[in-house]
């Protein structure tokens, strides 16, 4: 794992105006498999396409110039959360889909003891959503994101999914301990208002971003697609 730095950074002094968590649906489940499901509806992305999303999660290095200054755009999707990203592995090609992986630096809520700093493999990525698996403590596969995109009129309709857990009886086992220690109710429910605030930010960048980089050029529909 790369070394990076940790602190926490100054908020970025933009302005914002985040979305409230009652601007979609969200709750908590347990499934079938004994799994413990975060998920989150968001109201729709305006004048945001998939495409825009899957070019998106394949171009999250780098800077934007955003209210007449730059910044890193990742810092600039959540102003006050967002400390770091990179991928930690790209394609032989250079690319980023199935098989890379990205580092993930963030503290929900501005809160210290919700550090997120994983390396977290992606095993989906195009225009139908994004899913990828980050591993605490560098190795252990407890978590699992999945993201869906739908075209709707006016923008994307966007749903997230925060899946702690693995499919065993191990994990049902292991589960008082692991809600106990290191992920409980509290801790998902700042990562659902951390996802709505930064999805809905991206009405406010990502549109003229990506014009302004792809100058619009066709996105593949494949689950590996490159741009």
């Amino acid at each position: 794992m790369k070394k990076v730095s940790l602190k926490l950074p100054e908020k970025l002094v933009i302005e914002w105006r985040p979305k409230p968590v009652s601007s979609g649906k969200s709750g908590t489940r347990t499934l079938a498999d004994g799994r413990i499901q975060y998920w989150i509806e968001h109201d729709t992305i305006k004048g945001v396409s998939p495409d825009m999303l899957a070019w998106w999660f394949q171009n999250l290095e780098g800077d934007i110039e955003f209210q007449g200054k730059n910044y890193s755009r990742y810092r600039v999707w959540h102003p006050e959360d967002h400390v770091h990203v990179s991928y930690e592995r790209k394609l032989p090609d250079g690319t980023v889909g199935p098989g890379a992986a990205i580092r993930i630096v963030e503290y929900l809520g501005r809160n210290r003891r919700y550090l997120v700093n994983v390396v977290s493999p992606i095993e989906k990525l195009d225009t139908s959503g994004f899913i990828h698996n980050p591993r605490a403590f560098g190795w252990l596969p407890i978590v699992r994101m999945e993201y869906a995109f739908e075209k709707v009129p006016g923008g994307t309709r966007y749903r997230n999914s925060l899946i702690i857990g693995w499919r065993h009886w191990s994990f049902r086992l292991l589960r008082p301990l692991i809600r106990a220690f290191i992920f409980n109710d509290e801790h998902g429910f700042a990562w659902i208002k951390h996802n709505i605030e930064e999805v809905g930010q991206f009405e406010a960048f990502l549109p003229t971003l990506y014009a302004r980089e792809t100058k619009n050029r066709p996105v593949l529909k494949g689950s590996n697609a490159k741009y």
